[in-house]
């Protein structure tokens, strides 16, 4: 058994999903997939998701988790396409009951909010998974939003959605709703107690001076090098750095579009009388 992942980065988002999978013709995990969306025209594709088929298919690999380490704020999640071509359980935390909470309010959603019914499991801390022979937990990282998850998995290093970025990027906002910069610092200082060549895959990366994305990187130049959560910044300088950037930050491009198929598992809104599907956006309201 010989552990491998596979990443593959969306410009348009800058978001990485990877494959995580134990060879050809075994299971498989697809960690935080992308649904394109076009905010202009109205328009998704499906060029992301279609590129990661192509692989699975052509490794023989069979679905077994649609993975989401938390309700995306910059793009739509592609989980529901993507069991609909090629199975697959959809899950994500426990706690993003309490992310579709709030904003059931935001949307005016009517829908009940405790037990999201679109999402085939909801994990607890802790909990562990199976990806075929592959054995991973999943961890609660509150902090960037109160749903994060870390997955963990053996033989491949700890994916942390948007809890870390590349060292020279950075860390993640911690402004929206439910969102905690002092719990994001503990969640990053566990992710960090770790052997120093642990592989931490990211979510995100915004590339700086021309370099390529980095799908990964180590806790040891996360502990060296990241500009915002190195060894030494303490509780205080961390949440005082966040709370005056976040301050500053324009609001993601498609958090209104995403957020509301994102807390449905990726699931876009029904059609109406005319066949056509709606997104909302509320008027003066964030």
């Amino acid at each position: 058994m010989q552990p491998s992942v596979e990443s593959f980065f969306d410009k348009r988002t800058s978001t990485f999903s990877h494959v995580v999978h134990a060879g050809a013709s075994t299971p498989c995990a697809i960690i935080d997939s992308v649904l394109g969306f076009d905010r202009k025209s109205g328009r998704t594709d499906t060029r992301g998701a279609d590129e990661i088929l192509g692989f699975v298919e052509t490794r023989g690999l069979e679905v077994a988790w649609l993975l989401e380490t938390h309700a995306h704020a910059d793009h739509l999640s592609a989980v529901a396409y993507l069991r609909s071509k090629a199975g697959g359980r959809i899950a994500a935390g426990a706690e993003i009951s309490r992310v579709r909470k709030i904003f059931n309010g935001v949307y005016n959603l009517r829908e009940a909010y405790p037990a999201p019914a679109e999402f085939d499991h909801l994990f607890e801390d802790g909990e562990r998974f199976a990806i075929g022979a592959l054995q991973g937990r999943a961890l609660s990282r509150p902090g960037h939003t109160p749903a994060d998850l870390a997955f963990e998995v053996e033989g491949c290093g700890v994916f942390v959605g948007d809890t870390l970025f590349p060292p020279d990027v950075g860390t993640a906002r911690c402004d929206f709703p439910g969102g905690d910069a002092s719990a994001l610092f503990h969640s990053i200082r566990d992710i960090l107690d770790r052997d120093d060549t642990t592989r931490l895959y990211m979510c995100h990366d915004y590339p700086k001076d021309g370099r390529d994305p980095i799908a990964f990187c180590t806790v040891g130049e996360q502990r060296r090098s990241n500009i915002h959560i190195h060894d030494g910044v303490s509780l205080t300088e961390f949440v005082a750095m966040r709370m005056r950037r976040d301050a500053e930050l324009d609001m993601p491009e498609l958090l209104l579009p995403s957020i509301q198929v994102n807390i449905r598992a990726g699931r876009l809104p029904d059609q109406e009388d005319n066949g056509v599907r709606y997104l909302k956006i509320p008027i003066d309201m964030l």
